[in-house]
């Protein structure tokens, strides 16, 4: 692959595509039931338009300062507009403020506050109305866009009227005027507790993750293929993973919503795609799922192939006996699974959370590898990957670093990290910024963990989630959380205990899976909001958390646990966006269960 020009800020990567492999479908979108595609010189046609188009709204750079940089929120589900819009606002020097679609109101409004934001652009009519409902405690909004057609709003079509030369030419001055340390983006981590942060990252943070990247999925050969893209475009991940694409010649489809994800697949086919730990479990649970409608022979071979997956590994010899298998297996089975995702899917990258071993083992022999990796939103986001050849990947951590980055382990096991990708701070807060930097630039992770074989990055635990019981014994809940979600009976679970005597924990059933049960005993199925009462079901949660109790030490075995009747979710604010718990808001929010753990069970 050429490189003429490597870029220097983000918006570069445009320009590097256009001037090395333009693509005919650098963007591409649903609209009205077909894919909508746009080339790459489209595209830098659309972004010099709208840049011109904010410069004549006033938007600037001002003086170059962090402060003087007007700031763009985007709130809007993935679409090309948005990433149109993002590289506009850095073209002319201003920052973007990208927001979640599914974001309360009280967070909006700090978040829009807190950045001062001039203008926003949103998706749709509810997100329009999102922010008109609190508009009037925005005093520095001046107006706001929307990408689908809103009654009364300005509508993102306005921007891209041609737009005069004089004004053009400023558009270049301004992009020449940006440099590689200025501020790009401020993005607000929910994070698990507390108020959003605004992490500040400069161009060369995030292109020096770009550049590490482009080293990964390079080896998987994605020049002049295809990707799909869900996650969130204002997580760092998605983001960060969008230029990496942009910089490598990689088609990216955007998908209109969660539930079209099969769809998409079968229909762009990608070579491969980022996602989070929680939806790969889906895609699992879904295969699963069709497996246990099978009757006679196919029933037994697709069982006989996932029992294969499960014992897969690598970097071992294994026996011819199982190779043999495993190739029929394939051929029989799993060339289905592949099938089912498009039929080109080499590589699946995941992150935000930890990836259950079982999912690496069984994908990986159904040929679709797993690159699990790990960073945060304040290392722009990757710290470490596991890569797509073999003596580089290891089931259970995440990985060698990214060329680059550093690493080390603090006395107290905590995760640290430096390098060109560590943001420039916490927006207005140095005092914050102070508590998790070091004067010598080391990033304080939160994260607890340790290097395997002197290559690979193990997290065991985050440092704050970390709860001693009363009997003074440390325990770590993710580890105990990730074993359990294994069992076919558990969907979600957090763990209990601090300065209790015991670990408790609280359970979210898989209410499908407990549906199909109950059908199988030729019984009713009582509901999701009466089984957790039913004792048939506490039965076989019960046995599961004893099966997986076995895989921990005694102080970290459940000793007790009580069934939720609904799922947590983004919209009822238990998870965060990249669906993590959160904690504090599940303590507080069930604190009346939690109790009841530490009286006598019901059962």
């Amino acid at each position: 692959m050429v490189s003429k020009n490597e870029p220097k800020r983000l918006f570069d990567c445009l320009t590097y595509q256009l001037q090395n492999f333009p693509l005919e479908d650098m963007l591409a979108a649903k609209e009205n039931g077909v894919w909508k595609k746009y080339s790459t010189q489209e595209v830098s046609d659309r972004v010099n338009r709208i840049s011109a188009a904010l410069l004549e709204l006033g938007i600037t750079s001002g003086d170059g300062t962090i402060a003087a940089k007007d700031k763009v929120a985007i709130l809007s589900h993935n679409c090309p507009e948005w990433m149109m819009v993002d590289l506009a606002l850095q073209q002319i020097g201003a920052v973007s403020v990208p927001v979640y679609p599914t974001i309360n109101n009280n967070e909006l409004r700090f978040i829009l506050q807190d950045a001062a934001v001039k203008l926003v652009f949103v998706g749709d009519e509810g997100l329009y109305q999102k922010v008109a409902s609190i508009w009037e405690e925005l005093p520095d909004l001046q107006a706001v866009y929307t990408f689908q057609p809103v009654a009364g709003a300005h509508h993102y079509a306005e921007l891209l009227k041609e737009a005069p030369p004089k004004t053009l030419l400023q558009v270049e001055q301004h992009k020449t005027a940006v440099q590689e340390e200025d501020l790009a983006t401020i993005l607000y981590t929910s994070g698990t507790t507390g108020t959003p942060k605004g992490v500040m990252l400069s161009h060369r943070n995030v292109l020096s993750n770009v550049f590490s990247s482009a080293l990964v999925i390079q080896e998987v050969g994605v020049f002049k293929k295809r990707t799909i893209s869900f996650l969130p475009l204002n997580h760092a991940f998605e983001r960060m993973a969008t230029y990496c694409f942009f910089y490598c010649g990689v088609s990216v489809y955007y998908v209109e919503h969660m539930d079209k994800i099969g769809e998409a697949l079968r229909e762009v086919k990608p070579t491969l795609f980022t996602t989070v730990p929680r939806l790969l479990e889906k895609v699992y649970e879904g295969i699963v799922a069709k497996g246990e409608e099978l009757s006679g022979t196919k029933r037994k071979l697709f069982f006989w192939a996932l029992r294969l997956g499960e014992q897969y590994e690598i970097n071992k010899p294994l026996p011819l006996s199982y190779r043999l298998q495993l190739a029929l297996a394939n051929r029989l089975i799993f060339s289905k699974w592949r099938e089912a995702l498009g039929g080109e899917v080499k590589a699946i990258i995941t992150g935000a959370a930890a990836c259950q071993v079982r999912l690496l083992k069984v994908f990986t022999a159904a040929r679709i590898v797993i690159q699990e990796g790990y960073g945060l939103t304040e290392a722009s986001p990757i710290i470490s990957g596991n890569r797509y050849s073999e003596r580089n990947r290891m089931f259970g951590t995440v990985g060698p670093l990214l060329k680059d980055v550093q690493v080390r382990i603090a006395a107290d096991g905590e995760i640290l990290c430096k390098g060109p990708n560590i943001m420039l701070g916490y927006y207005k807060r140095p005092d914050l910024t102070a508590e998790v930097i070091s004067e010598d630039g080391w990033l304080h992770t939160g994260d607890i963990g340790t290097m395997v074989e002197d290559k690979f990055l193990k997290i065991t635990d985050r440092k704050k989630e970390l709860f001693k019981t009363s009997g003074g014994k440390y325990v770590a809940p993710q580890p105990i959380e990730n074993r359990m979600v294994e069992s076919n009976w558990i969907e979600q679970i957090m763990v209990v205990g601090e300065l209790q005597k015991y670990v408790g924990a609280l359970i979210v059933p898989a209410f499908r899976a407990l549906k199909e049960w109950y059908a199988s005993q030729g019984q009713p199925y009582p509901g999701d909001q009466e089984v957790v009462k039913d004792k048939q079901a506490w039965n076989l949660i019960n046995e599961a958390v004893h099966q997986y109790n076995q895989h921990f030490n005694h102080v970290e075995q459940i000793k007790k646990f009580v069934l939720m009747p609904g799922q947590w979710t983004v919209e009822s604010g238990e998870l965060t966006p990249t669906l993590k718990l959160k904690r504090k808001v599940i303590l507080e929010k069930y604190q009346d269960l939690v109790n009841s753990l530490y009286a006598p069970q019901r059962f």
